[in-house]
């Protein structure tokens, strides 16, 4: 069992000129000296229509190219890359109620025959059990989940430690969400006990307590930026954040690792919210927004997501977080093309690399629909 963790602590044109706003109204918006008023953005962009039509839009498009949906150099759809698109697919449904979502994530684990990867022990190829168990949960068909409970349940019969299995970060993102949800689905604490073992013996492995980020693997320990920075990847940082809201929702609420991440989350906002750049994304290596400048969006709209969930659900601040989730939805809204694809995606990689604008990946669009669906949900509530 691993100990516990004692934390420390160029841009596009928008979409439409409706986009257009002043930040600093925005920050007066949300800064309100007391809580008796929800902060309210009046700017259409943060209106719930408007952010229904974007989601629609990158989703539509999303779905309109599959091939894009596969992870490169492997032939198996149920991969981490569409399953990662299909998180933010079951988000915009939960969020809209709109079923064009539900179905077309339907279609995509019938096809998939509800199989999770064809690699048992590697936790990318568990990132589709999320949405399969989101499916399960209005449909309840034990089909669903039964192989992704057999493959959980043959590694639990046969642990190894969590930073071998999970030995780079992209992980906390792929499998724990969906062990979080299989013990809720199922009510056998075995799932949450497993979770809790293999995270945190990986949080003892990659976080560094100092800089409260993580390494995206044991080979960045020593590097260096050409500028002599620390490399900690946006992407990666932004995996584990959206990977502690995507799991906390199922935890239960007696559980005693419960605070554990609750405080992770709270460790990481503080240390990445001043990294942000002055367009409201995050540069693909944080520390060293000069060796790679241009914005990076994949990474961004996961931090992004993991803020405003963080806010909804009271953890965060929303004086202080509000205003850095709006400049990031600002930046994330001027990387869509007029087709609805997101630009500025890092293509698939294992640590910070250059970005265009013409880059786009499936998760790219997957993160854009998780934090459009906490800003509809947080929108909502100011109706």
């Amino acid at each position: 069992m691993a100990e516990a963790i004692t934390f420390e602590f160029p841009m596009t044109p928008l979409r439409n000129s409706i986009y257009i706003l002043t930040i600093i109204g925005v920050f007066y918006a949300c800064g309100s000296p007391d809580h008796s008023d929800a902060p309210t953005m009046h700017d259409a962009l943060f209106q719930p229509p408007e952010i229904r039509s974007v989601m629609a839009d990158v989703a539509g498009y999303q779905f309109k190219f599959p091939s894009k949906h596969k992870s490169v150099g492997r032939d198996f759809p149920m991969g981490w890359v569409p399953a990662s698109f299909y998180t933010g697919v079951m988000a915009a449904y939960h969020a809209t109620g709109d079923e064009i979502y539900l179905n077309a994530a339907i279609e995509w684990s019938e096809d998939n025959d509800w199989q999770p990867g064809p690699r048992p022990r590697h936790a990318d190829d568990h990132a589709a059990g999320q949405t399969y168990l989101d499916i399960y949960a209005i449909n309840s068909e034990p089909r669903m989940i039964e192989p992704i409970k057999a493959t959980f349940d043959s590694l639990i019969a046969h642990p190894v430690v969590g930073r071998e299995d999970w030995s780079w970060c992209d992980a906390l993102f792929m499998a724990p969400p969906t062990l979080a949800r299989l013990g809720a689905a199922t009510g056998d604490k075995q799932y949450f006990d497993f979770l809790h073992d293999m995270y945190w013996d990986t949080a003892d492995y990659l976080f560094d307590r100092q800089a409260g980020l993580w390494f995206r693997d044991q080979s960045y320990f020593y590097q260096r930026t050409t500028n002599d920075k620390q490399v900690y990847w946006s992407r990666g940082n932004g995996w584990v954040m959206a990977g502690i809201a995507r799991l906390l929702p199922f935890l239960p609420e007696k559980d005693k690792k419960r605070d554990w991440y609750v405080q992770l989350l709270k460790t990481m906002a503080t240390s990445i919210a001043p990294l942000q750049g002055d367009d409201g994304l995050w540069r693909s290596s944080l520390l060293d927004a000069d060796e790679y400048p241009a914005p990076e969006t994949s990474g961004s709209g996961f931090i992004c997501f993991a803020l405003m969930w963080g806010i909804n659900n009271g953890y965060l601040d929303f004086e202080t977080y509000l205003p850095i989730v709006a400049k990031a939805w600002i930046g994330l809204n001027g990387a869509i093309h007029d087709n609805g694809m997101i630009g500025w995606v890092q293509p698939i990689g294992e640590g910070p690399e250059k970005v265009t604008y013409d880059d786009t990946q499936a998760y790219g669009a997957g993160a854009f629909l998780l934090a459009g669906s906490e800003l509809l949900i947080h929108a909502e509530r100011l109706k």
